[in-house]
């Protein structure tokens, strides 16, 4: 087998970064047990990233490049707006299920006090999924299926609210359930409270 390329170390090195912050912790992970994993020095870490704080943004970069696609092959295939929300939500608890440690990163100290890089990329993350979450519940409210008296940014917001709650429920109860199926059920009941009612019966 050839030599690694170095865009291919640096994948493995994210890879392996991923998958060791859900196993440890993202605020006890160390180049070391990085290069461990990997099969190099910690010299040699340095070499791909100089810092520790790049490596993590290479990890963000990575994260946002998958969500992002995700959601553009969801939208693709589908015209109606709620159920291109509904997929949307689903799409993302996928992810979720697919890359654990995103909620712990989400609340490390990494995340909230040592790198302002990494807080931004997944702030203008979420900040890009809720605009598209309010896209869709408009679209709904100009094709009569959603009630006019709520505000889609608003409404927006509490989705994200719910998947991100769902997530940390999912991680401290030691992943106990399905995440994406739970998080359909929840969906589906909060959905009814952004229907338009149906029309009341007339009594005579």
């Amino acid at each position: 087998m050839g030599r690694k390329s170095a865009d291919q170390r640096r994948a493995e090195i994210v890879t392996a970064t991923l998958l060791l912050a859900d196993e440890l912790g993202p605020d006890r992970l160390t180049t070391q047990a990085i290069a461990d994993a990997v099969g190099l020095t910690q010299a040699a870490i340095f070499r791909h990233f100089p810092t520790k704080q790049a490596v993590w943004r290479a990890v963000a970069e990575a994260i946002v490049e998958t969500m992002t696609t995700a959601w553009q092959a969801e939208l693709a295939g589908n015209a109606d707006p709620e159920l291109r929300l509904i997929a949307l939500i689903r799409v993302q608890l996928r992810q979720i299920e697919a890359n654990p440690a995103i909620p712990a990163i989400l609340h490390s100290r990494e995340l909230q006090t040592e790198n302002a890089e990494l807080r931004q990329s997944f702030r203008a993350l979420m900040m890009r999924f809720q605009g598209l979450l309010t896209a869709e519940l408009k679209s709904g409210q100009a094709g009569g299926a959603m009630r006019l008296d709520i505000e889609p940014e608003d409404c927006a917001a509490l989705l994200i609210s719910l998947v991100q709650g769902l997530a940390i429920r999912w991680s401290l109860g030691s992943r106990a359930f399905g995440l994406e199926a739970e998080g359909a059920r929840l969906l589906g009941e909060q959905l009814r409270l952004f229907h338009v009612p149906p029309p009341q019966e007339v009594k005579t």
